[in-house]
Formats: C-alpha cells, sequence, structure tokens
C-alpha cells in the first residue's frame, strides 16, 4: 500500500518507485517547498536569512525566485524533474532545468552560480534501482539542515488532494519562461577548472580509467580528463537503469571492472563516481581500493604539501582520525561533526575550511559547494598522483611515516529478534562499557551513537540505524589484530556481554 507520507533521511527523500516514489507525491514534496519557499521569503525560521537572499536576487535581476531542478540516470527522473518544475509553476516559481541528467554537485553549483532561491535534485545516489528520490539543496548550495527538512516533512502532511492537481502544464511553463531547459556541463566545468591544476594532469601524461557506474558522472568525469590531456578509458557510461542489477554504487564490491580495467593496462589510477557522483570510489595502480578514510588523509596532505593551501579540516564523528593526525602534523585544526553531509557542509560555508570529509565517501574543499562531489574528489586524486609522480601506496608510505599508521573498518551488525535497537541505545546510556577489548575507555562521544575512545587512539563506534535493526560498528586502531578484537568486542556488547 503506497504510503503518502514524506520523510527525509541523511540525503533526501528515497522511497520505491511506483510504491511511495509516484506522481502524487512527487507532487506532494514539490508543493511542499514551493510553500516552504514562500512563507521564508517574509518569517518564520531561518526567514531573515531567506528575505535577505531574495532581496539580493531582486537588486541582481527580477522579483521572480529561480530553483535550480536536475536529475540522475534513474528510471523515471527526468519526468519527476518535469513534474516538479510544473508544481513550482503554479507558485510563480521559476526552473532552470537540466537538459539531460547532472551530478548533484553539478546542480549546487548552478544554484550558487545563478544566485537561486535553492535547488532540487531527483535522485536516490546509491540506493538500489528500485529507488528514487527528492533532494532540497538550499540557496547556499549544500545540503538541506534538519530544521528546513522538517519543515518541509510537515507542510507535505497538510497538501489536500485538491492542491495535488494544481500544477502548470510543462508546455505552458515552459512558453511562459517559467520553465527554462539548460545545459549544465558548462558551468560546472568551468568551475572545476579553477580548482584542479590541469596542466599537472597533462604534463605528468597520467593513465586512467574512470567508471561513470551507468551514472550522471558518464558525461562529465571523462570528458573533464581528457580536455586536460589524460589518457582515459571510459567504462559504463550507457544509461541502465538498473545498473547492472546492482546498487550504484563505489564500494570495492562494485568496482571490480575498474579494478580489472587498471591491472589489465597498467594505468596510473581507477576512479569512480556513485549514481549522482556525489561520491567517489579509488583504484591505486596496483589495484587496490582506497578507503575514504584514506582517501581524506591523501588529499588534506596533497592541497597542503603541493598546493600550499591552509586552513580548517571537518569530518563526522566516525570518520578516520588519520586527517586530524596529518591536520596537526601541519598545524591545522580539526573539527568533528555529527554524521551527515550536511553538518560538514554548513562548515565549509563558512569559507574557514579547506577541505571536509566522511568515511562513507563525501568530500569538498575550500571555495567549491559545501556538497559532496565525487567529480572533484576523483580528479584531485588524480592530481596528487601526477604531483607526486608516484603510484598511492608509496605517497601513503611516506605519509605514514610522519604521523603513523591507522587501520579502520566498518560493517552492519543485523540485530536477532531478541535484541532491539531501543534496549542497545537506553543499556549503554545508562551503563556504558569502561573497557573495550581490555583497554580502559577514556573517553565516549555522544556526538551522533556511541564512540568509545582508548587513550592508545583506538576507538570504537556504535551507531543504531533509524530505519531497519542494524548496528552500525565502526573501528580504529594502529594494527590489523587490535582492529579485531576491537570489532569483536563491538559485537559483545550490542550482544549486552559487558
Amino acid at each position: 500500500m503506497a504510503n503518502n507520507t514524506i520523510k527525509f533521511g541523511t540525503s533526501g527523500w528515497r522511497a520505491r518507485i511506483a510504491d511511495d516514489f509516484n506522481v502524487s507525491n512527487i507532487r506532494r514534496v514539490a508543493h511542499a517547498t514551493a510553500l516552504h519557499i514562500k512563507e521564508n521569503r517574509e518569517f518564520g525560521f531561518k526567514g531573515e536569512e531567506y528575505r535577505l537572499h531574495l532581496e539580493k536576487k531582486r537588486t541582481a535581476d527580477s522579483k521572480t525566485p529561480l530553483i535550480v531542478i536536475g536529475y540522475d540516470t534513474r528510471f523515471y527522473s527526468e519526468q519527476a524533474a518535469g513534474i516538479v518544475a510544473e508544481v513550482f509553476a503554479f507558485h510563480g516559481i521559476a526552473s532552470l532545468l537540466s537538459h539531460c541528467e547532472a551530478p548533484t554537485p553539478t546542480i549546487a553549483w548552478l544554484v550558487m552560480k545563478n544566485n537561486a532561491i535553492g535547488g532540487v535534485t531527483i535522485t536516490a545516489s546509491h540506493n538500489p534501482p528500485n529507488y528514487n528520490g527528492y533532494k532540497w539543496t538550499p540557496f547556499w548550495g549544500g545540503p538541506a539542515i534538519p530544521e528546513i527538512t522538517n519543515d518541509i516533512e510537515l507542510r507535505s502532511l497538510s497538501v489536500t488532494n485538491i492542491m495535488l492537481g494544481k500544477y502548470v502544464k510543462f508546455d505552458e511553463a515552459v512558453s511562459s519562461n517559467l520553465i527554462k531547459i539548460a545545459d549544465f556541463h558548462k558551468d560546472y566545468m568551468d568551475q572545476i577548472h579553477k580548482l584542479i591544476d590541469l596542466a599537472a594532469l597533462k604534463k605528468f601524461k597520467i593513465k586512467v580509467a574512470a567508471d561513470s557506474v551507468n551514472g550522471t558522472a558518464r558525461t562529465y568525469l571523462r570528458p573533464i580528463l581528457e580536455k586536460a590531456g589524460v589518457s582515459v578509458i571510459g567504462l559504463r557510461e550507457e544509461r541502465d537503469v538498473y545498473f547492472g542489477g546492482h546498487s550504484p554504487d563505489t564500494d570495492a564490491e562494485n568496482l571490480g571492472l575498474l579494478r580489472e580495467t587498471v591491472l589489465k593496462n597498467r594505468l596510473d589510477l581507477g576512479l569512480a563516481c556513485d549514481g549522482d557522483a556525489d561520491r567517489f570510489g579509488i583504484i591505486d595502480s596496483q589495484g587496490n581500493w582506497i578507503a575514504p578514510n584514506t582517501v581524506l588523509g591523501l588529499l588534506l596532505e596533497h592541497l597542503v604539501k603541493n598546493r600550499g593551501l591552509k586552513g580548517k579540516v571537518a569530518r563526522s564523528v566516525m570518520t578516520s582520525h588519520f586527517v586530524d593526525s596529518i591536520a596537526k602534523y601541519h598545524g591545522l585544526e580539526t573539527r568533528e561533526t555529527p554524521v551527515g553531509f550536511k553538518y560538514i557542509g554548513n562548515l565549509l560555508r563558512t569559507g574557514q575550511y579547506l577541505i571536509g570529509g566522511e568515511e562513507s565517501g563525501g568530500l569538498s574543499i575550500q571555495n567549491h559547494v559545501p556538497e559532496k562531489d565525487g567529480v572533484l574528489a576523483c580528479l584531485l586524486m588524480a592530481e596528487m598522483v601526477a604531483y607526486e609522480k608516484k603510484p598511492i601506496s608509496k605517497i601513503l608510505a611516506a605519509i605514514n611515516k610522519n604521523v603513523g599508521t591507522f587501520y579502520n573498518t566498518r560493517l552492519n551488525f543485523h540485530l536477532s529478534g531478541k535484541i532491539d535497537i531501543t534496549s542497545i541505545v537506553d543499556r549503554l546510556s545508562n551503563k556504558p562499557p569502561l573497557t573495550v577489548a581490555n583497554a580502559s575507555v577514556w573517553r565516549i562521544d555522544h556526538t551522533d551513537g556511541f564512540k568509545f575512545v582508548m587513550k592508545d587512539g583506538s576507538w570504537l563506534g556504535l551507531r543504531p540505524s533509524g530505519t531497519e535493526p542494524v548496528v552500525r560498528i565502526y573501528a580504529e586502531a594502529k594494527d590489523q589484530k587490535r582492529l579485531k578484537e576491537i570489532v569483536d568486542s563491538g559485537k559483545n556488547i550490542i550482544n549486552g556481554k559487558f
């Protein structure tokens, strides 16, 4: 049975196609967003910020608010984007609609460049193929904070069946200039060219494979590299709404073809983006998948050492302390946030942060969108290899000599019927373990879940899922044996054995 309730997760509203992701609910969330925009033009939470932004826009062009709309390669994405634009047109809000699929970070950049009131991306990111979704990007170009998504959720409850029938037909909206269709490639690529040293890529003659996993990077990643004179082998660039039968993710399991291509052709690097290109996946010249935890540290070192850049560092609470050690080595400050790039993006908005990232594959840098950008991350890794003129393994070994070695992991622990998440949270809140893997707990971090930190720097993170009977276990240590002991201890703690 279809569910009319709109609920935003860490990165937008996602639902099964045809069940809950349907025409009615697409119109419902679009109406709710439009009402959110219109009311917050003059008052309400964050109202002053919205009002000042619209006043700035009025002096720049017209009094009509502008929304940027894009979509991914999933089934029904382009149709859903058109439905959203029709609803906004009814509310007198103009839409700049991408003429083809576009990455989430591209939408974020177009929001910033066009001084838009916000942006919508029709995407379910790396979710399975039978899902689609709706992501709202406020005018600052980053993920919406909970206060905003909560407001949209609340407003969606009051959208009546009569209101669902209120929209301007697509062709009519185009004729009245309430919908303008545009190519987003040039604006985004111009921005990327300001951030990446393309000359270094051309000079080193780096050889790479670029895997778009049938997603939105297919007309962005390889073309940008080729324009820089890079020898590129493109993979999975055709549209496939089933994504080959897999979730369009960038984990090691889904990048087997990329690994084979790198090894077979003796390439310097394998680069990949997920379905909406906001996450990255990296394969080194030896065929190893490089975890996002490691990539974040590598890129911080590159930006400081090779590019001479400075600034603070932001990471989520369950992300490796590897990046902290590199920041400390260079005299930089690190800030820890709850899980979710919206919190990191809020820090990047200040302009004080050089880089921000998370263990799940999200990353961005200063003077860019405060949103995850997988294309940017891939290009920065290629730039790093070009600057260093050596493989990632040797770059990493040199860094480890300065800051030490970090081993980390993340896994999903599925609960049996005898254990429920509520009892686990209550137990950990009221009577937390004092030892983990036979080591005394130095401090407990409650920023997001439970993070038990030991004096030697090793730590265990337990973060219950809010949607399924799963507890995510995060762990970090100085060697693999100790890492396994900490993970085993985490499983015992979940089972009440402490």
